[in-house]
């Protein structure tokens, strides 16, 4: 799995430009936030503007800094690269990390280093696979049982969150459309 297959697949999830009152990530685009977008385009030397205005090819560097790169996708095997950037991307790098971490049974720091990258090498991708995508059910069922401070809560997303893991799992159960 390459970086443009795998922003492909998470795109598809994505869509376009949100801003749900119950979301508290507020407005996206492309599944970037206004808060990762302004502070990206600060990084960069540019004034921060509306994600409603992000540009294709922003939105691909975002995605390949801050979630591809940062999450250190491409020092895992192909067949879970899929699985981990999407995880960094819909519930952040450092939790992406320690649910591999968790699934892999070292200790959960949110680093992905030697130990987390050695232990990868010596587990069954299918177990590991299967693994991290029920931390990803674990995750989403703690996070929707919280309340907002405002009151809301987040069990309105929780069946989009278990249809992307659905999904995600069909696409793991063939390893061919991974490779």
């Amino acid at each position: 799995m390459t970086f443009e297959q795998a922003l492909e697949h998470v795109l598809q999830f994505e869509g376009g430009y949100v801003d749900n009152p119950d979301d508290p990530g507020g407005a996206t685009n492309f599944g970037i936030t206004q808060a990762v977008y302004d502070d990206w385009r600060m990084d960069h030397g540019r004034l921060p503007r509306p994600v409603l205005e992000i540009e294709p090819e922003e939105v691909r560097q975002i995605y390949r800094e801050r979630y591809w790169d940062a999450a250190r996708c491409e020092d895992l095997p192909p067949e879970i690269r899929l699985l981990h950037f999407d995880a960094a991307v819909n519930c952040g790098v450092k939790n992406a990390a320690k649910f591999l971490q968790r699934a892999l049974g070292v200790p959960v720091d949110g680093i992905i280093g030697p130990i987390t990258l050695g232990a990868v090498q010596k587990r069954e991708i299918r177990d590991l696979a299967n693994d991290l995508l029920w931390e990803r059910v674990r995750y989403y069922r703690e996070i929707s049982a919280r309340r907002r401070p405002d009151g809301r809560d987040l069990r309105v997303f929780l069946p989009g969150w278990l249809y992307r893991v659905l999904k995600l799992r069909d696409l793991t159960r063939d390893p061919r459309p991974l490779l």
